[in-house]
């Protein structure tokens, strides 16, 4: 169906539905980028954690001193191998983001845009209005 055939409230409808569907979807992407980061971080405490345990048994155990360096030294190398990994983790989520936020801004300007509210009035319907980032 030609959309010029369209009565003014139905192509509204119609012209909302596109841009709105693309902001839920960058919305769900971006939720479920978050999640997975989240469940990744939480992993990464408990690893410490464990390691930090290790760390306390081993020395618990330790019959000499040089056993005891030993100990502490495996479990510094470890550490500095996880904060190697956190840094590049943290940079990953970084750009992850700020790619997502970016592509959740350009759906919201989208939504937005002089050219989308006047097709949307020249269509019959009120202009679009976000105040979600407008505080």
């Amino acid at each position: 169906m030609d959309r010029s055939s369209l009565p003014g409230p139905v192509k509204a409808i119609e012209m909302h539905d596109k841009p709105i569907e693309d902001l839920a979807n960058a919305q769900a992407r971006f939720f479920e980028k978050l999640e997975a980061t989240s469940q990744r971080w939480s992993e990464r405490i408990q690893s410490e954690a464990t390691l930090a345990s290790e760390l306390a048994s081993k020395l618990t155990t330790a019959r000499s001193i040089p056993d005891a360096v030993a100990a502490c030294q495996d479990w510094a190398g470890r550490r500095f191998e996880m904060m190697a990994e956190d840094r590049d983790h943290l940079l990953a989520d970084y750009q992850v983001f700020m790619e997502a936020g970016a592509h959740f801004l350009w759906n919201v300007w989208q939504l937005n845009s002089p050219a989308v509210s006047a097709q949307l009035q020249g269509a019959g319907a009120a202009p679009l209005a976000s105040t979600a980032f407008q505080e």
